[in-house]
């Protein structure tokens, strides 16, 4: 093990006195991102952001300045744009093989340029090339994005630092595909690109912060305004209400605004177009659920805690919280497991092997061994989660829960899916992540993988509200097997977001986007479902005409649902691509296979830049040098390529010739790496599956399969509905890693969809259904097949 490079006194010494070109500080200056300043515009339920930042050249050469930053995860980036000595260049969006050989040839030709690109949803990188010396080049990003809305409460979330990532796997021996501290692993094959180096607490504020954001309730009630991690001043007007940070803070924490809009006012449900071209259109649909009381069912939940370094101090002391208050809403029917995990995972001692029993004695025993958890190692996630999913797949009477508490800083967040797709898309998966700089993009994936809810947390104050609401969600829904039929116009295919359809809790919207064409005059949605009672359920909302930025918000719930596809390999990888850069291009919406490229024509540097610089980043406000060191990654040094070895964070930056040629991004050794995957900067998701004949393990799977529907009892239509809908999401994740043989599961995998489509299969229907199941599962498990009956009408 590593230990990841940083920055301390000596180094710091070293490189004032040398002053060379890169260094922390210069005798001309310090680093070259001088300023950021955020404009924030809210109308009701949408934000609409600039982010601006000023890049300035201290140096006697022309620069290249490399700055890897958050974004909110929800947010579609639409726009780049930049400005330097009186000239403004607007960015075009271009598949990011194209838009990376249009700025490595603007530099190779001294042409001023900058791009942007997505490493992750919520993780991005800006170059901005040949700045000459003395010069200060603004570059301005435009977003907008929807609030998360519950409890009658919105929340504006602007991520301001990439924290530190734990990075698992072994060194690759080719070249990194970024420029970031940490080098590429197998698990991880784009580590260098969300890695930037660290700046260790001492050194004076680099970069000057301003934030301010201007509300308009846009007709809901606005009651109040908060901010939980900066304080605020606010000024008040007829119709708007301004909110700014106080001048001199770092940029080490997230930026979060809760605007308390009440909950009697809102409208149950409103149904919103948009038209933007010819015929076509965006349609939103947003309904509140009934607030109906529910008869809880008997719940298997199985509680993850990370306890890896990053999460010491504060984030620990939450975390075990948050695990005990979980453990005690349990009641004596249900059953549970603890995991504590770092690069191990523990149990408490004294319970049973597999699920325990909720009684008093369990909970007591599973609250003290949580009391006595704290932080150290690394955030080995892949395997808890992997334990959790087998726990959780041994019943199918019962509620299955996995609650995930974390800070969710892993690198290998597409590995994590992509392993255990297949199996975490039967759960119910909440996640509930504690940071001040918490990971919300993969948080988010995954609790979408899992139709459950994310809620983050950034500081203890946060947590009783937080948990209040993953309570109620751990419950049983109110409604489930939700269907949307639409009159009056069509729904494009496969537009729908979010691609599975979620169940609906008590006070939290359930919203709704997707594509139309047609005539939107006299249209009318409808929303099917089945009550926690069984009986059937039904909204009627007719169509408001509206304008907006509904294409932009629905292009990015698209393709962040596509883009998760394409991680847990679900359906043909090239086809897949091909769809994501189509809509991104499109509707001008940045994604993880397109980028913003700007060029100014004018020649600026002869030659290009001569020198490179990765902007060091803050910190995350909480951190202690503990965590920092703390965070591993793994593989033998001796692995890494020569003249790769760790060093520290100043050393990093310090001078060094610029390659002409763009860098490599050759595929690691045994990944079935297409060469637009590489380019996409190691967008890598570790599938190395045969293509020829059922494996082993997928034969297991599907006899597991099997003997879920034998062990399934009695169960209603409803029940029966919802057992064979999440059985076909999960074979269809399973038979793509499989050749043409695999027909019959594709085939059988549409039909059992149908079950939680506007008209399912009627109980006669169903029982064949349920019986051609069970005849597929065992021809491909190779288990001998037997005649089905255990129906007996309730």
């Amino acid at each position: 093990m590593t230990v990841l490079p940083t920055v301390g006194p000596a180094e710091l010494r070293d490189d004032a006195d040398d002053a060379g070109l890169g260094a922390l500080q210069t005798e001309r200056g310090n680093l070259p991102l001088e300023r950021i300043d955020v404009h924030a515009t809210i109308t009701g339920l949408v934000a609409r952001t600039v982010l601006t930042q000023d890049f300035h050249n201290p140096h006697d050469v022309p620069l290249e300045a490399t700055y890897i930053f958050p974004l909110p995860d929800r947010a579609a980036v639409t726009g780049l744009r930049m400005t330097a000595d009186d000239r403004t260049v607007d960015a075009e969006l271009q598949e990011r093989a194209e838009a990376r050989a249009t700025y490595d040839a603007a530099l190779a030709a001294g042409q001023r340029a900058s791009i942007a690109e997505e490493e992750r949803p919520d993780v991005f990188t800006l170059r901005v090339g040949n700045i000459v010396p003395g010069e200060r080049v603004t570059v301005r990003l435009t977003l907008v994005g929807p609030l998360p809305y519950e409890d009658g409460e919105a929340t504006y979330r602007l991520p301001l630092v990439v924290a530190p990532r734990y990075i698992p796997g072994a060194l690759l021996p080719s070249r990194s595909v970024g420029d970031g501290v940490v080098p590429d692993t197998d698990a991880v094959p784009d580590a260098s690109r969300i890695t930037p180096p660290i700046l260790l607490p001492g050194f004076p504020n680099p970069v000057r912060l301003s934030i301010r954001a201007d509300v308009d309730p846009a007709g809901l009630p606005l009651h109040g305004i908060r901010s939980s991690l900066h304080a605020i001043g606010t000024q008040t007007g007829d119709r708007m209400t301004s909110v700014a940070i106080n001048p001199g803070e770092r940029v080490d924490r997230d930026f979060i605004l809760r605007l308390a809009y009440g909950e009697a006012e809102v409208t149950a449900a409103t149904f919103t177009v948009e038209p933007d071209q010819e015929d076509e259109g965006t349609f939103e649909l947003t309904v509140l659920p009934p607030l109906e009381a529910t008869v809880p069912r008997p719940r298997d939940v199985v509680l993850v805690l990370d306890r890896s370094g990053s999460m010491s101090g504060w984030k620990m002391v939450a975390a075990r919280r948050a695990a005990a208050r979980i453990v005690d809403t349990l009641t004596a029917a249900d059953r549970f497991a603890v995991l504590t995990f770092d690069t191990v995972v523990e149990r408490p001692a004294g319970l049973p092997e597999g699920l325990s029993d909720g009684t008093d004695r369990h909970r007591f025993r599973a609250v003290e061994h949580l009391a006595g958890v704290t932080a150290r190692g690394g955030t080995e996630l892949l395997a808890p989660l992997r334990e959790a999913a087998a726990l959780l797949s041994t019943d199918g009477e019962r509620d299955r829960v996995l609650v995930l508490v974390t800070d969710g800083q892993v690198g290998n967040e597409d590995q994590i899916l992509s392993e255990l797709g297949a199996t975490l898309g039967g759960l119910r998966i909440h996640t509930v992540g504690i940071d001040r700089a918490v990971n919300a993009g993969f948080l988010g994936r995954l609790a979408g993988v899992g139709g459950g809810r994310c809620e983050l947390v950034e500081s203890e104050e946060r947590l009783d509200e937080a948990l209040d609401r993953i309570h109620r969600r751990i419950g049983t829904p109110l409604l489930t097997n939700l269907a949307l039929s639409v009159d009056g116009f069509t729904l494009l295919d496969d537009s729908l977001s979010p691609a599975r359809m979620p169940d609906a809790f008590a006070r939290v919207p359930l919203v709704l986007r997707g594509r139309y064409r047609g005539s939107t005059e006299n249209a009318v949605a409808r929303l099917h479902g089945i009550t926690a009672a069984g009986e059937k359920w039904q909204v009627t909302v007719p169509a408001v005409r509206a304008e907006g930025a509904l294409a932009a918000v629905w292009a990015r719930s698209h393709l962040r649902d596509l883009e998760d596809q394409y991680a847990v390999g679900a359906g043909d990888s090239q086809a897949l691509e091909h769809r994501i850069v189509a809509v991104s291009l499109r509707h001008h919406v940045l994604c993880r296979f397109t980028a913003l490229v700007a060029v100014d024509s004018r020649v600026v540097a002869e030659g290009g830049p001569q020198h490179r610089v990765v902007q060091p980043v803050e910190l995350p406000s909480g951190w202690d040098l503990q965590q920092f060191s703390g965070l591993q990654f793994a593989g033998p040094a001796a692995a890494r390529p020569a003249g790769d070895a760790a060093m520290p964070l100043s050393r990093s930056l310090s001078s060094a010739p610029l390659s002409s040629a763009p860098p490599s991004y050759a595929s690691p050794a045994g990944h079935a790496l297409g060469a637009r995957r590489a380019q996409a900067g190691g967008f890598h998701l570790g599938i190395a599956a045969s293509r020829g004949e059922l494996d082993h393990d997928a034969r297991t799977q599907l006899a597991a399969e099997a003997q879920l529907l034998r062990n399934a009892g009695t169960p209603t239509t409803p029940e029966r509905l919802t057992i064979l809908s999440d059985l076909a999401s999960r074979i269809l994740a399973l038979i793509q890693q499989v050749g043409p043989q695999a027909d019959p599961l594709r085939e059988l995998a549409a039909a059992l969809a149908t079950c939680e489509g506007p008209n399912p299969p009627r109980d006669a229907d169903l029982d064949a259904l349920w019986q051609r199941a069970l005849d597929v599962l065992d021809k491909f498990a190779g288990t001998p097949p037997t005649p089905h009956h255990f129906w007996k009408r309730r």
